[in-house]
C-alpha cells in the first residue's frame, strides 16, 4: 500500500508525513511499514555542504514520529482520519521505554513494526521496533494512544480558553 494509502488513513501529509508505504496490517492487531530515508529531508535542511557523519545519524525525534505515525495508521485502520479537525482525533498520551540502539543514516530503508498490546475500545496500548536491514536500531515499550472525536476536542479546549471578564 502506497503513500497516497497512508495520507487516506491518517492526516500527516509533506514535509511531515514519515511513512511511504503499509506493507502489511492486521487490523487492531498489527501493522508493518517502511520509510526511507533521505539527505533530501528537512531534518537535514540545515547540515552544511559537507557534514561529518555523526551529524547525518537520523534525529531521534524523527526516528520516533516516524513509527509513531505508523502506530496512529494502525489505530485509524478501520475508520480512517484523513482530516484532523473531522471525526476521531488520534492523541499520543504515554510513550514509555523508548531508544535507539543504532544510528540510522540517508539511503537507509526502515521497517516499522507496530503491535497492539491491548485494545480498549478507542483507547490502544501499543509497542513495536523498526530495524534497518534486520537489524533493530528503535524499541518501543509501550505507546498510549487514545482516539477522542474532533468535535469533543474542540468543546473542552472552548471550555478552557477564559473569557474577556476572566482575564481581567
Amino acid at each position: 500500500m502506497n503513500t497516497a494509502r497512508v495520507m487516506a488513513v491518517i492526516p500527516h501529509r509533506r514535509p511531515a508525513l514519515l511513512v511511504d508505504r503499509i506493507v502489511t496490517v492486521e487490523p487492531r492487531r498489527r501493522l508493518v511499514a517502511q520509510k526511507a530515508v533521505t539527505v533530501a529531508e528537512p531534518a537535514y535542511g540545515r547540515l552544511g555542504e559537507d557534514p561529518a557523519d555523526e551529524h547525518l545519524a537520523y534525529p531521534f525525534g524523527t526516528l520516533l514520529e516516524s513509527w509513531a505515525q505508523c502506530a496512529v495508521a494502525l489505530a485509524c485502520w478501520e475508520e480512517p482520519n484523513p482530516e484532523v479537525g473531522k471525526g476521531k482525533v488520534v492523541l499520543l498520551s504515554q510513550v514509555r521505554d523508548a531508544r535507539t540502539l543504532a544510528p540510522v543514516y540517508p539511503g537507509s530503508v526502515l521497517v516499522h513494526e507496530v503491535t497492539v498490546v491491548r485494545d480498549v475500545g478507542d483507547t490502544y496500548l501499543v509497542t513495536g521496533r523498526s530495524t534497518v536491514d534486520g537489524v533493530t536500531v528503535l524499541e518501543i515499550g509501550q505507546v498510549t494512544l487514545a482516539l477522542r472525536t474532533a468535535d469533543a476536542l474542540t468543546a473542552a479546549a472552548a471550555a478552557t480558553v477564559p473569557t474577556t471578564d476572566e482575564r481581567s
